[in-house]
């Protein structure tokens, strides 16, 4: 199991050698554990610290309710569209998209579909 592990965070170092959040375009970084979905939207212009702008996941007490007996994609989707509608408020409308070493399938896409219906574009 641990060879998984180590070969995902391989690839996470390889993506975030060339993606890098900005002001005006936040990196919407991805963590998917076996049963919940975690997605934060970060700063990264200050190297030195990383400021997390928005943050939601399928443990959000907001979304609990509604996420009660969907599948776990369904939930991903639900966590995207949340978490464009909090970047929205905030007035982030772009963003980069970090899958974080994680395969872009499944519960990933699941969520990048949600966040471009809720209306961010990446």
């Amino acid at each position: 199991m641990a060879t998984k592990e180590n070969a995902r965070l391989k690839r996470k170092q390889s993506i975030r050698k060339r993606i890098s959040g900005s002001v005006e375009r936040p990196r919407l970084s991805v963590y998917r554990s076996t049963q919940h979905i975690y997605v934060q939207v970060i700063d990264d212009s200050d190297s030195a610290k990383s400021n997390t702008v928005v943050a939601s996941s399928s443990l959000d007490p907001s979304l609990l309710e509604a996420l009660k007996g969907l599948k776990k994609r369904d939930q991903a989707k639900q966590v995207g569209k949340k978490i464009a509608e909090l970047c929205l408020a905030k007035g982030i409308d772009k963003v980069v998209f970090d899958r974080n070493g994680f395969i872009y399938h499944g519960r990933v896409s699941a969520l990048a579909e949600g966040a471009r219906e809720g209306g961010l574009k990446f």
